[in-house]
């Protein structure tokens, strides 16, 4: 994290509240949420595809929604439970979000690697609540899990 003394840990609960309550809803159990380098929270939404019938609401789609509109992103931290589909990582490329912190990688490895390589700061926590949020919701909805990352259901 910044040097501003941020626990990207405390950040993440942020988002896993919202991958929870996606998850409740019917939906892809991922939540992202917008802080600035204070820690102050900006926006948070979690994947909504299934709830709103609309394939573009992602996570990280709807926590920078609701963040509302900012001269500049550099100074922030986007913060999801999953690693970003390739859509969402060019959200955070395309307005040059400054660090991403992600939840878990072992689900599905997304852009982060991408992103990292173009100066977005990558922080990868491993986290075994995400772990266990996305692999019980594979196992139980594997259509909507295929569906969502853009891939036949094998």
């Amino acid at each position: 994290m910044p040097s501003t003394g941020l626990d990207p840990l405390v950040l993440l609960g942020t988002a896993l509240d919202q991958a929870v309550l996606g998850g409740a809803q019917g939906g892809v159990p991922i939540g992202a949420a917008l802080f600035d380098l204070d820690g102050t929270l900006l926006g948070a939404g979690h994947n909504r595809r299934v709830q709103d019938d609309d394939p573009s609401v992602h996570a990280e789609t709807a926590a920078f929604r609701a963040a509302g509109r900012r001269p500049g992103y550099t100074d922030t931290v986007m913060v999801t439970t999953l690693s970003p589909c390739w859509y969402c990582s060019g959200l955070v490329r395309q307005f040059r979000i400054g660090h991403l912190v992600v939840g878990e990688a072992t689900t599905f490895h997304g852009g982060h690697d991408w992103l990292a390589e173009h100066g977005v700061r990558v922080t990868v926590l491993d986290d075994e609540r995400c772990r266990g949020l996305m692999g019980e919701f594979v196992a139980r909805r594997p259509d909507v899990w295929f569906e969502d990352i853009g891939e036949d259901v094998p």
